[in-house]
């Protein structure tokens, strides 16, 4: 173990390690921050400083994290930096495990409560989940020297402390202002910095991290493909709808999502889009637009508020695009029922005159805007009677005598 006192004088010049830990604990940030430990341990660095500001995020990943760092060849201190961050939820767990904790002026730390970390658990599940992390947090604890008692009290209560505070209680080693202070604490005099960035690939995942990024992309994308179906052809819409939903995907594979939720959005879409094939008068897109809201609000419902899309987003945007597939819908029905201007189709109900006879057993000519057409009527039509259009079959018209022909 390492404590402030076992820190030997250095040399002028030492290398130290520093990794900016900016966001919620995921799969791909944990195993962002354990390739940064196992960078420091391959450079032999004196020292890897972990700049850290989350709100917190899954367990199994801050485990995962924990182990490493417990493991890591490499003095790991992690400083909760700057003015303003915090190390919530989960986040309190790397402040416990690591070898030196530092604060800055104005952080926080704590607020570590039950549904924080584990969302929405049946309560034995629940209690035994808590008795576990309990004993995963005593054990940190009391390997750093830590002061436990905050720590279970974030975990059952919820409780939070300032890093004057940490101080008082040992929870943390020191306060630091800077990053400067904190190598004059460990009495590095020259230090040598290298600062330990992430990958474009990890940085573009942990985007896709941000479960509003996610929710709104798989919106955008079922709408992308709902325009693509309305108004094949237009190729734009149905690209860029295949495009945010793979990006949505992709999101929902790192944040664990409810697939009830996800089953009630895509039935939204096929209700938004029937209602353009049947004559509903609004009844499917009422259902679709409830379905929409229910499979928004389940969509990351259980995980912990880091990772569930806010509530104000879900039904602003939930509404917005509602009015848009039922734009959307509108325009169709409104193309689809206008009578057409050209083509045999906009023949219907113009009136023409008979220029070869017509019988119930054999069609004759009639002559339509400016062209003549081959005709069959269920009654005899004679030449230079007027008739009007009832239908077409293939390159026949379908006729019958005006009304005031038949009085004649």
């Amino acid at each position: 173990m390492l404590s402030l006192l076992s820190v030997s004088k250095v040399s002028l010049a030492e290398l130290v390690c520093v990794y900016r830990f900016d966001q919620v604990i995921t799969p791909i940030s944990a195993k962002a921050l354990i390739k940064a430990i196992e960078t420091a341990e391959n450079k032999g660095a004196k020292y890897l400083v972990i700049e850290l500001d989350t709100p917190g995020g899954l367990l199994e990943p801050t485990r995962s994290i924990v182990k490493k760092m417990l493991q890591s060849k490499v003095p790991i201190v992690v400083y909760v930096y700057p003015p303003g961050a915090r190390a919530g939820s989960a986040g309190i767990f790397l402040v416990y495990a690591a070898n030196i904790a530092v604060m800055a002026p104005g952080t926080h730390l704590g607020a570590s409560h039950p549904v924080a970390l584990f969302g929405k658990e049946n309560k034995v599940m629940l209690k035994k989940v808590i008795n576990d992390t309990l004993a995963w947090g005593k054990n940190l604890a009391e390997l750093r020297h830590r002061n436990f008692n905050f720590l279970k009290q974030a975990v059952l209560k919820s409780k939070s402390i300032t890093e004057k505070q940490a101080l008082k209680l040992k929870v943390i080693n020191f306060i630091a202002s800077s990053l400067s202070e904190v190598y004059k604490k460990l009495k590095v005099k020259s230090p040598q910095v290298y600062v330990i960035k992430d990958s474009i690939r990890t940085k573009v995942l942990e985007v896709l991290t941000n479960p509003n990024l996610v929710y709104f992309l798989l919106l955008l994308g079922m709408l992308g493909i709902y325009l693509e179906l309305a108004h094949p052809g237009a190729i734009l819409p149905g690209v860029i709808g295949a495009i945010s939903l793979i990006l949505a995907w992709t999101g929902m594979s790192i944040i664990p999502v409810n697939y009830g939720g996800i089953a009630l959005i895509l039935l939204s879409a096929l209700l938004f889009f029937l209602e353009v094939k049947i004559m509903s008068y609004g009844l499917l897109t009422i259902g679709a637009v409830i379905s929409l809201i229910l499979g928004s609000m389940m969509l990351f419902e259980g995980n912990p508020p880091a990772l569930q899309v806010s509530k104000g987003f879900v039904f602003s945007i939930a509404v917005l695009f509602s009015l848009a597939f039922a734009g959307i819908g509108y325009l169709v029905i409104k193309t689809l029922k206008k009578r057409p201007i050209s083509g045999k189709e906009a023949l219907i109900e113009k009136v023409g005159r008979v220029v070869e006879e017509i019988s119930p057993e054999k069609p004759g000519k009639v002559f339509v805007e400016g062209e003549i057409w081959i005709a069959e009527s269920e009654e005899s039509i004679k030449p230079g009677q007027k008739v009007r259009v009832k239908s077409s079959e293939g390159l026949k018209l379908k006729v019958e005598p005006l009304v005031e022909e038949r009085s004649s």
